[in-house]
């Protein structure tokens, strides 16, 4: 039987959760103005709530766990599109940002 409601636990270590709380930050930032992403915004304020709250585990929803792997596996795209068109010192900085988003991704959200 499928089940309807499955909490996702996640050990994040200190530089992943820093990294995962400026990255929901920027998301709510750049989504707060359009009240077509009110549901996105309040999913990612949750995401922060429980990044800020649980030391070790963080639980996160369904509905959290998919809004965030979608953003995270956009904002990959876009960075690996930066990187390849950019001068030197932004591709070492967009190839830095989608290396440690891509490591994240495929260590905690590909199950």
């Amino acid at each position: 039987m499928k089940q309807l409601f499955k909490n996702y636990t996640f050990e994040f270590d200190k530089n992943e959760k820093r990294l995962l709380l400026n990255f929901c930050k920027q998301v709510i930032r750049q989504m707060q103005t359009d009240n077509r992403f009110a549901v996105d915004v309040k999913a990612f304020n949750s995401i922060v709530e429980k990044l800020n709250a649980s030391p070790e585990n963080v639980k996160l929803t369904k509905d959290e766990y998919i809004r965030l792997t979608l953003q995270l596996k956009e904002n990959i795209k876009y960075l690996k599109n930066k990187a390849e068109k950019s001068w030197f010192l932004m591709k070492w900085l967009h190839k830095s940002l989608y290396t440690q988003y891509n490591n994240i991704l495929t260590t905690h959200f590909n199950q």
